[in-house]
């Protein structure tokens, strides 16, 4: 669900700050949420299912971070409930 509110509000059809994002994007082994490869930039969101794979996100991360790629994180609570707070973040990545 927050990665469907995040998609249709915020990163579809180069509404954020004119960057293309792809959902769904594959990167070697791994399917991320989104993807701007412009900016080098992951956005995973984590539902209540990842309190579990602390670890294999640290791991994912990791390797992402290797290949050149920045990851960030947001909770899909965020999303849903403080998008506002979400946008900011991404925010943060853009170039000066």
């Amino acid at each position: 669900m927050g990665e469907a509110i995040l998609w249709r509000d915020v990163l579809s059809r180069k509404q954020f700050y004119a960057y293309q994002f792809n959902r769904q994007f594959p990167i070697q082994n791994y399917i991320v949420d989104f993807i701007c490869r412009k900016l080098k930039l992951v956005i995973e969101v984590d539902g209540s299912s990842h309190q579990d794979k602390v670890e294999q996100d640290e791991l994912r991360d990791q390797e992402l971070n290797y290949l050149g790629y920045r990851v960030l994180r947001v909770s899909e609570k965020d999303v849903r409930h403080d998008l506002l707070n979400v946008i900011r973040s991404i925010e943060m990545y853009l170039p000066d």
